[in-house]
């Protein structure tokens, strides 16, 4: 059962790892759906043929559909909110392609809570450092620090 805190206790994990997900596929179903959406079919995502040829031996996820998965594997990895919330992308302030997913690889995400401050009524601000291993690898697929805004009803929670 995924825990559940309140907004108030957040600032109290500042400082530790909130959370990791489980693993999640990424089949070349998933990539090819990937680069339909974004009209990327670069054939070394898309070409399992023509792919072969390179150093990698096979086709490789985008690193754009690993960041994409960052916020399923939030939703799975960290505590819950129990004041009715909604939580928006805020923005990265580094993103770093580590090592290449391959097509029937599976990846999973830690989550180290860095700072959450509130950024004005009913705002909290945090920002989570973040890697996205893969099932087997030397190398993360990547690292990150991504910052969210939980917008909330001020009422809802005291001395906020």
């Amino acid at each position: 059962m995924k825990r559940v805190i309140s907004i108030a206790e957040v600032k109290d994990l500042v400082g530790t790892e909130v959370g990791v997900s489980d693993w999640m596929s990424v089949p070349q179903s998933r990539i090819d759906l990937f680069a339909d959406a974004t009209d990327d079919h670069q054939f070394i995502h898309v070409d399992p043929e023509r792919a072969k040829d390179t150093p990698f031996g096979g086709t490789i996820a985008h690193g754009f559909l690993t960041v994409s998965m960052l916020s399923a594997m939030h939703s799975e990895a960290v505590p819950g909110l129990r004041e009715d919330n909604v939580g928006i992308n805020y923005g990265f302030n580094k993103i770093r392609f580590m090592a290449p997913v391959p097509a029937g690889g599976r990846i999973r995400g830690r989550f180290f809570l860095k700072e959450a401050r509130m950024r004005g009524p009913g705002m909290l601000m945090t920002t989570f450092d973040v890697t996205v291993e893969i099932d087997g690898g030397k190398k993360p697929a990547l690292t990150a620090s991504w910052m969210t805004i939980i917008q909330f009803d001020p009422k809802d929670v005291p001395g906020a």
